[in-house]
């Protein structure tokens, strides 16, 4: 076992003992899953840019850990599950705070709603500097917040707190929905690494993929879930069997799945989707596709686009978050209306038929996330933050 790394389990009755190298700054992460996501795999980048500088506890309330493989071996971090059980909230809150104390961090870091009591723990009896991340919202935000979680996160989240988002929809709704004054948010867009898509397609994912040249493919990377909303994107390419060659490729893996399969099936295009599950890295499939897609009910800044531009796509995408203005002005006619489906296939059909069109808004997409999505000024700007 790595040294000051533990595998995932449960955190009652355990003690995590404390690293000899003082001068490193512990960082205590606190997040609903550790399962690969856009703010665990950015945790992950985070965590290896800072290097020995920095030793990270981080705990998963569901004990999930897939994307503790993303972190490098140098970085020195113990990985616990967290499980309270259903106590009521001051016995959660009161253990919280214990716990936080136990692991004595000197910056304790909570992810998104399934950690907000941790950052309440800390906020009613403070124990340590706190800064919150807020990425995006579950299903049952989709459409609007809830008035019983805004007055919590007013609560939670006010004090010394910072609270880092990265989309500009984000940070209008901490602003005005959540009151926080405009000097403890921190607007940090994500950024990507484009090399990592400078690279030949997975030959495993050409051959079965790719098995005939002039067959175009549709393609998301997403956790099947349901706010992805992937049954959106099923339906709208019912209308587009026998107008092209095509599939729709969907990596990723999740609850969703048989549902989907299923749906499919009825809507007689099984043979038109492919489910690749869990895919690891998404430069292993992205080079290969034609059109990138997304189908959400909710968004922010997803990290996936940012991708897809960096491996030279064009996008087709719902209006979420900030998808529109994170692309360059001449992709922005393709992205469509949440519930509009007739334009959803449109968009499709116009870039499957249209070999010029989806070569120039793909080199686009790619000079413009290298322009303004630099993962260097990313990382720079963490850097500053947690150092």
């Amino acid at each position: 076992m790595e040294s000051g790394r533990w595998g995932a389990r449960t955190m009652a009755g355990t003690e995590l003992h404390r690293t000899s190298n003082a001068a490193q700054r512990h960082l205590l992460h606190v997040l609903p899953s550790f399962r690969v996501g856009g703010a665990q795999v950015r945790l992950a980048t985070i965590a290896n840019h800072l290097g020995p500088r920095h030793r990270h506890t981080i705990l998963a309330m569901d004990g999930a850990f897939d994307c503790d493989a993303r972190l490098e071996r140098s970085v020195v971090r113990a990985v616990a599950g967290m499980e309270l059980g259903g106590r009521n909230i001051v016995a959660r809150l009161l253990d919280m705070r214990a716990r936080i104390s136990a692991i004595a961090p000197d910056l304790l870091l909570t992810y998104n709603w399934g950690a907000i009591e941790w950052a309440l723990a800390n906020r009613l009896w403070p124990i340590c500097a706190h800064i919150h991340f807020e990425d995006g919202f579950g299903a049952e935000e989709a459409d609007r917040q809830l008035r019983r979680r805004v007055l919590i996160r007013r609560v939670a989240l006010s004090g010394n707190t910072r609270v880092v988002v990265p989309s500009l929809t984000l940070r209008t709704m901490a602003r005005a929905g959540w009151k926080l004054a405009e000097s403890r948010i921190v607007f940090i867009p994500n950024g990507v690494d484009c090399g990592r898509f400078a690279v030949s397609p997975d030959p495993q994912y050409h051959a079965r993929l790719k098995a005939d040249p002039e067959t175009l493919l549709i393609g998301t990377v997403a956790a099947l879930r349901p706010e992805k909303n992937l049954a959106r994107l099923i339906r709208a390419i019912v209308p587009l069997v026998g107008r092209f060659p095509f599939r729709l490729v969907i990596a990723g893996d999740g609850g969703e799945r048989a549902r989907l399969e299923a749906l499919a099936e009825t809507l007689g295009v099984s043979n038109h989707v492919v489910f690749l599950g869990a895919v690891a890295g998404a430069e292993r499939i992205l080079p290969l596709l034609d059109v990138f897609t997304l189908s959400s009910d909710t968004e922010q800044m997803p990290l996936t686009l940012l991708e897809a531009m960096a491996a030279g796509l064009p996008v087709v995408s719902v209006d979420v978050g900030d998808v529109r203005m994170m692309l360059p002005p001449e992709g922005r006619r393709l992205v469509v209306a949440r519930d509009d489906q007739d334009s959803f296939t449109s968009a499709f059909a116009e870039l499957l038929g249209d070999h010029d069109l989806r070569r120039d808004l793909g080199s686009r997409n790619r000079a413009h996330v290298r322009a303004s999505y630099s993962i260097d000024t990313m990382l720079a700007t963490y850097d500053r933050l947690l150092s």
